[in-house]
Parts: structure tokens; C-alpha cells; sequence
């Protein structure tokens, strides 16, 4: 008999976006210590999620095991462009060391900030071995950033002989279905309703939903979904991001979407090409004035 999966829940809610109910329901009893690290990691990354970058800071102290030290390196390089530099730099002094260097939560890490770097090689170097689900997962996502499906795909059938219904196997699967399109986004959306029927509707679940519907020409049913995961967040870069392009197909005012953005988020990709476009632009009517 395989032992229980004490941590089942709580992995589900952090996958899927549910962060609040992630950090709320992780009062676990009767945890071993490796157990209680992996909830412990859980609870921090869901705060980071959230943007409490300095409790993370704060809580987590010099003598934590490695894998929370990887979490407050995380924290670090996100809480600030002054902190990148030395959040990379402490990076790839503990990547280097013998003793630390290959432990799985510090190889994800690394992939997460250098995915953060859009240094996709760099992050490979670290995640290609794999050795968990979401260390697959990420390498999904990172192949899927440098439009390479046959990578990812590769990926994603490891995931699926290893647990076919686990949740960061599903949420490949759509995101490899939304990267390769056609007839392969119903499939994608039927991911996503089926977590909308099984668990409580996250932004997560919202937004992919709702890309699935875009890609469908269902652009009224997009708003709508949009609009519910708006009211969960209204700061959500990617709802903010999708709702501009949503409001843009079906002829509504799009602008003050674009505007929180841009406020909320001036380095997301959509505000950083629409700006880029914008400079296009202005030097183009420069050389014809």
C-alpha cells in the first residue's frame, strides 16, 4: 500500500492557482520533515505568487534548508530590479557547488529566473534533466518560449507515462495544445473546463478558458470569463492583457485595460511591443514630415 499524499491538496491549489486557499489550508499534522519542507516551499511560493516578495524575505533565515533558500533567491530576484544582479550572481555560486548544485528545487529555480532572463539555454542547462513533474512542466514551458512543440512534446509524453491525470500533466497537455492550435484548442478548453468542474475556479483556469474561446472566435464568452477573473484580481497582468485583445475583436473600449497594464506590469511582452511598435511608428512619420 502506498502511503497517503499529505500534501495532495495543497500542491493542487498552488498548481492551479489558488494561492490563498494553498497558504490557508496548509496547517498539515503529522508531516515528516521532507514532507514539511515540500508544504513549506509550497506556502512560500504561493506568497511570491501573490507579490508578498519581502515576507518571503523576512521569514525564511540563513540556516533553512537549500530548497528554501532557493524560494528566497526567487523572492529576491523578483522583488526589484536592484536585486536581480545578486539574486543571479548567489544563483550560479550555489549552482556550482557540489554539495547543493543538483538539488531539483534549486535546478527549478534557476529555470524560473532565467526563463524570468528569457535565457532559455541557460535555463535548460538546469531543468533538461528533469527528475520531477514540475521540472518537466517547466521544461514544456520553456520549449513551448522557444516554439519548439516537438521539444515539448517530448516533454509532455514523459509526464504522461510517468502520471497521466496528474494536474501539471493536464496543464501541459493544454498548453501544448493552445501553442499548437487548430484542432487541438477544443481539446485545450476541455482541460480547462474539466478543472473548472473539479476544483474552484482560479484566474488560472479563467484565462486559459478563455484564450481557448479567442482562439475559437468566441470572443463574447472570452469577456465574460475574462470579466469574473478580473473581479478575482483586478491587478492580473495576463487577464489585463487578454481582456485588451478580447475588447479589440469585439469593437469595445480596450484602452484603460491597456493602461492598467502598462501601470501595473511596464515590463509585460504585450506593453513592451506595443511601446516598441509606438517608436516604430513615431520614426516612420519623422522620416516623411
Amino acid at each position: 500500500m502506498a502511503s497517503p499524499d499529505h500534501l495532495f491538496s495543497l500542491r493542487n491549489n498552488f498548481y492551479l492557482g489558488a494561492y490563498q486557499a494553498a497558504i490557508n489550508n496548509s496547517d498539515l499534522p503529522n508531516l515528516s520533515s521532507e514532507d514539511a519542507v515540500e508544504r513549506d516551499c509550497l506556502v512560500y511560493r504561493s506568497y511570491i505568487s501573490l507579490g508578498s516578495y519581502q515576507l518571503v524575505i523576512n521569514e525564511i533565515d540563513s540556516s533553512a534548508p537549500t530548497p528554501l533558500q532557493a524560494i528566497k533567491l526567487l523572492a529576491l530576484y523578483l522583488s526589484g530590479p536592484e536585486s536581480k544582479e545578486s539574486a543571479i550572481s548567489s544563483l550560479q555560486e550555489w549552482l556550482a557547488d557540489q554539495a547543493i548544485g543538483s538539488n531539483p528545487v534549486l535546478r527549478l529555480i534557476a529555470g524560473i529566473i532565467y526563463m524570468h532572463e528569457q535565457d532559455y539555454n541557460e535555463a535548460l542547462k538546469h531543468t533538461n534533466s528533469g527528475g520531477t513533474m514540475e521540472l518537466h512542466a517547466l521544461n514544456v514551458q520553456i520549449f513551448l518560449k522557444m516554439h519548439r512543440s516537438d521539444y515539448a512534446e517530448k516533454q509532455l509524453k514523459i509526464m504522461q507515462q510517468i502520471d497521466e491525470d496528474h494536474t501539471l500533466t493536464q496543464l501541459a497537455n493544454a498548453w501544448l495544445n493552445l501553442a499548437v492550435g487548430g484542432s487541438k484548442i477544443q481539446e485545450a478548453y476541455l482541460i480547462f473546463q474539466d478543472f473548472s468542474e473539479k476544483f474552484p475556479m482560479t484566474i488560472l483556469v479563467l484565462n486559459g478558458k478563455a484564450v481557448c474561446c479567442m482562439h475559437m472566435g468566441h470572443f463574447d464568452e472570452a469577456e465574460t470569463l475574462l470579466l469574473e477573473a478580473l473581479n478575482k484580481d483586478a491587478k492580473d497582468a495576463e487577464t489585463l492583457a487578454n481582456l485588451y485583445v478580447c475588447c479589440l475583436h469585439l469593437g469595445k473600449q480596450s484602452s484603460r485595460f491597456l493602461s492598467q497594464l502598462k501601470l501595473s506590469h511596464p515590463d509585460h511582452m504585450l506593453v513592451k511591443r506595443m511601446v516598441s511598435a509606438e517608436e516604430s511608428f513615431d520614426r516612420a512619420v519623422q522620416t516623411i514630415a
